[in-house]
């Protein structure tokens, strides 16, 4: 069974859209208007990487509960790992769209990683594997 989805909850919409699609090229799946179980309107918003594999559900927080996880639904560890096959490619990419990186490349024994926060404050690995 794989993964389809990975829920991550974000402030708004819009703006994490244009964080996944405009500065890391991924595709918009789904973009349509949906109800919360009680009624009130949301989204259900889908993004992925180009070239296939799970995608992010992205929730917009509903309450204080959940906007207070924003950003940091790991505990302040590397949330999520981009593999690319082509590390200086992406990593310049990435830095020429604005992406911030908190961690400068460095080689380890499993590959080549930087560390970049997304749109709500998750911490990713962007990692080309040895």
């Amino acid at each position: 069974m794989p993964i389809g989805l990975v829920t991550l909850v974000v402030c708004d919409y819009d703006e994490a859209i244009s964080f996944f699609v405009g500065k890391l090229g991924w595709d918009l799946r789904e973009n349509v208007a949906s109800l919360t179980n009680d009624g009130r309107p949301k989204r259900w918003v889908v993004v992925a990487p180009k070239d296939g594999g799970p995608g992010l559900l992205l929730a917009q927080a509903d309450g204080a509960e959940q906007a207070a996880r924003v950003g940091d639904q790991t505990g302040g560890r590397v949330a999520f790992f981009l593999e690319t096959d082509d590390f200086e490619r992406d990593f310049d990419a990435f830095t020429a769209a604005g992406v911030e990186f908190t961690r400068p490349p460095k080689t380890e024994p499993y590959g080549k990683v930087a560390v970049f926060r997304d749109v709500a404050g998750n911490l990713w690995d962007l990692i080309e594997r040895a």
